[in-house]
Order: structure tokens, then C-alpha cells, then sequence
């Protein structure tokens, strides 16, 4: 399968459970990045979130976690392959990853199936479902690996945003930014972008609609991911 070809990097996905995808791509270029100098990427897959990140903020320093070994060579690949080539790829869960110092942005586009009915491919089953990460975990991971001024960012499906907005209210963490993203103007909010920390502030509430009823990409849109499509 051919890889994905942005303005300044390639990603190659043809040995990742996971394939380059439109989710991956929104919170790669809406995640609020400013005034970090640490980011961590739970569950890189191809390495995508990591390279968009690096490429808005080129003095970023970037670590991402993976825990499929086919996905972490290809994201070592992809990286080495890009004008980046010293992000800091680690092959280990979530759950066992340490580092010594606390990170000032966490982003994930985590697992999300619950209780749907899995494939045959195992790979596939780790990367989609959440049996190996759950929300829990995954907001764990976020409170042990960060300071008090982090901000942690995800991207999910509506009805899951839910979920995860009630667990991260549980844990301590409040949500301080949410755009609903729906494909066309006719379509329910299929998507939520969110960002979460332990400072209390009232959310910022936005939405996002992706195509128009031409089926053209929308200003918002463009203007979101402009910097890394290669045709837009």
C-alpha cells in the first residue's frame, strides 16, 4: 500500500495496523503546542502525530510510545526518512514507559472500541480496541507523566468523548477545549477534539465541519491543515 505524502514529509503505513486517517491528521494540526518544549505521542503508530508536531514546532522535543513492533519500525523509518530524524521513537506500553522529567503536551489518538467485534488481525485488534489501553489507563499515563501546567489532547468519536470526559472529571482533569467535528453540514458531530489539565477554565466550544454541501473542503477546514496537505 503506498504511503502518504505530505508538504514535508512522507508517512509509510503498509506494515501498521492503523493507516494514515483524516482523525489523526485534525489532531495533529489542532493540538494547542504553545509554549511547550516536551511532547509525548501515546501510541504512534506510523509516527504521523509526532512528525506533524515536529514540523509546527521544529525546537519541540518529541518523544512518542509504541507498543506493536512492526509500527514502531515503520514509525522509526518514516521518521528517519523526514526532515526530523531525531524524534525519540520508544517500543514499549504505555503502562511501562518511564522518563525522568514530566511533559509539558501529551497527545494521543488512543484505542476506542469497546466491546465491538474484533478481527482476525491481532495487530489491528491493539491498535482499534481498547483491552491493551484502556481510558483509564490512558488518562493514568497522562497524570503520571505530567506537571501541573501539561495539557493532554485527543481525539475520539462523539459518543466516546462523553465517556472520556466523565472518567477525566473523576481522575481531576478538567476539559478545556472541545471542537465537534462533523464530515458535511448535513451530518450529525461524528468526532470530538479535546484537551484536558488540571487548571479549572471554561471550555473553549468550537465546531468543525470538514466538507461543504459541494463536497470541497470547507475554509476551516483548510485552514486547520493547509500546512501539511500537499494539494488543498
Amino acid at each position: 500500500m503506498s504511503g502518504f505524502t505530505f508538504k514535508q514529509f512522507k508517512v509509510e503505513h503498509d506494515r501498521c495496523a492503523m493507516k494514515v486517517s483524516t482523525d489523526g491528521i485534525l489532531l495533529g494540526a489542532w493540538a494547542n503546542l504553545s509554549d511547550a518544549k516536551s511532547l509525548l505521542d501515546i501510541g504512534t503508530g506510523t509516527g504521523l502525530l509526532a512528525l506533524m508536531c515536529q514540523q509546527r514546532s521544529n525546537d519541540l522535543a518529541i518523544t512518542a510510545v509504541e507498543v506493536d513492533e512492526a509500527a514502531y519500525n515503520q514509525a522509526l523509518q518514516n521518521s528517519a526518512n523526514s526532515p526530523w530524524p531525531n524524534i525519540n521513537i520508544v517500543h514499549t506500553t504505555i503502562q511501562a514507559f518511564e522518563y525522568t522529567q514530566p511533559f509539558d503536551v501529551i497527545i494521543s489518538n488512543p484505542p476506542y472500541f469497546n466491546q465491538s467485534l474484533k478481527g482476525q488481525s491481532n495487530a489491528r485488534n491493539t491498535a482499534r480496541h481498547t483491552d491493551g489501553l484502556s481510558f483509564e489507563e490512558l488518562i493514568n499515563a497522562y497524570k503520571r507523566l505530567s506537571h501541573k501546567r501539561s495539557r493532554f489532547s485527543v481525539i475520539l468519536p462523539s459518543a466516546e468523548a462523553c465517556l472520556f470526559i466523565e472518567l477525566a472529571k473523576q481522575r481531576g482533569l478538567y476539559l478545556n477545549a472541545h471542537c465537534q467535528v462533523k464530515t458535511t453540514p448535513t451530518k450529525a458531530f461524528s468526532r470530538s477534539l479535546m484537551t484536558f489539565s488540571t487548571i479549572k477554565t471554561e471550555p473553549e466550544h468550537s465546531v468543525l465541519c470538514i466538507k461543504d454541501e459541494n463536497n470541497t473542503y470547507t475554509a476551516d477546514y483548510v485552514a486547520l491543515c493547509k500546512a501539511f496537505y500537499l494539494k488543498m
